[in-house]
C-alpha cells in the first residue's frame, strides 16, 4: 500500500511538471496577448509581466523624476495603437530577462509586422544595441538609416528645431535660453577646470587650450554616439541609453554604428 502510494505520488509530480509551462528560453519564442502599453518600447501582457523591445530605444514618458522627453507621447500613442489588444509573437535572443526582470523580445504582429523595426524606421526610436542581444542589429541599422534620409520622426524635429537632443540632456539650440554661445561658454568653464586638474598646457594668454574639450562634451546635430579610447587603446563606442553612457567623455561622436566600426571602435565587452 505504502508502495502504490509513492508510485501515486511520484506520477502525479511528473504530470505536473508536464503541464507546467515553459519560461522563455534563449533564442526561444512564445505568442500572448498585449494586455496594455507602458510606454513606446514597454508593454505588458496577458500574464502580468512587462515586455521591452529589444534594440530600440523611444523618448522617455513615465521615467520617475524625468520630464517627458520630446516625441515622446507621440512614440507612445503610435505603440499603444500598434499593439493594444493584440495578439503578438515574441521571440528571445540570447538573454530572454534584463536586470529588470522583464521579457526582452523582438515583438511580431500576426500579420507579420516586425514592431521593433517598424518603431525605427518610422522614426518614434533609436537604435539602442545592448550585446549580446544582437541577432537584428543590421536590421535595425537599415531602419535608422532611412528614417533619418527621410527625417522622419523624430529626425525631422531635430531637424525643424534646429538641435539634437540625446538620453543625456546635453542639446544645441537656436534660442537664447539655450544658446550655442552659452553651451560653448559653460563647456570651456568646465574644460578649464578639468585641465588644471590634469595639468594640460596654457596658451601664450594663459589660458588653457580646450577646444577639443568642446567639441567632445557637446554632440554635434545628429551624432550622438560616443566614441572613446580608455587606458589600454581600446577604441570603444557607447550608445545612447547604454549602461556607461552617461559617464563617458566623448572623444569623437558618430551618427551610427556603423560609422563608429569603420573608424576601428567595437562595443563595449559585458
Amino acid at each position: 500500500m505504502k508502495r502504490l502510494s509513492a508510485w501515486l505520488v511520484i506520477m502525479a509530480c511528473l504530470l505536473y511538471a508536464c503541464a507546467a509551462p515553459e519560461g522563455p528560453k534563449p533564442n526561444g519564442e512564445m505568442t500572448t496577448t498585449v494586455k496594455r502599453v507602458v510606454d513606446g518600447d514597454t508593454f505588458e501582457i496577458a500574464t502580468g509581466e512587462k515586455v521591452r523591445l529589444i534594440g530600440v530605444d523611444t523618448p522617455e514618458t513615465v521615467k520617475p523624476n524625468h520630464p517627458v522627453e520630446p516625441y515622446g507621447k507621440e512614440a507612445s500613442n503610435f505603440t499603444k495603437e500598434l499593439l493594444t489588444g493584440q495578439e503578438v509573437r515574441l521571440v528571445f535572443d540570447v538573454e530572454p530577462h534584463d536586470r529588470y526582470k522583464r521579457l526582452l523580445a523582438y515583438v511580431y504582429l500576426m500579420d507579420g509586422t516586425f514592431v521593433n523595426e517598424n518603431l525605427v524606421k518610422e522614426g518614434y526610436a533609436r537604435i539602442m544595441t545592448i550585446p549580446p542581444n544582437v541577432a537584428k542589429a543590421d536590421v535595425f541599422l537599415e531602419a535608422e538609416r532611412e528614417a533619418r534620409e527621410h527625417n522622419r520622426g523624430l529626425w525631422g524635429l531635430e531637424l525643424s528645431n534646429g538641435k539634437a537632443e540625446s538620453k543625456n540632456g546635453n542639446a544645441t539650440s537656436k534660442n537664447g535660453a539655450n544658446s550655442s554661445k552659452d553651451k560653448a561658454s559653460e563647456s570651456k568653464d568646465k574644460a578649464s577646470d578639468s585641465n588644471e586638474k590634469t595639468g594640460q598646457p596654457k596658451n601664450s594668454a594663459g589660458e588653457t587650450n580646450n577646444q577639443n574639450t568642446e567639441q567632445a562634451e557637446t554632440p554635434p546635430a545628429g551624432k550622438l554616439i560616443k566614441g572613446n579610447i580608455n587606458s589600454k587603446g581600446d577604441k570603444i563606442y557607447h550608445v545612447p541609453g547604454s549602461r556607461n553612457y552617461d559617464q563617458t567623455k566623448a572623444e569623437v561622436w558618430f551618427a551610427t554604428e556603423e560609422e563608429a566600426q569603420a573608424a576601428g571602435y567595437r562595443a563595449p565587452k559585458r
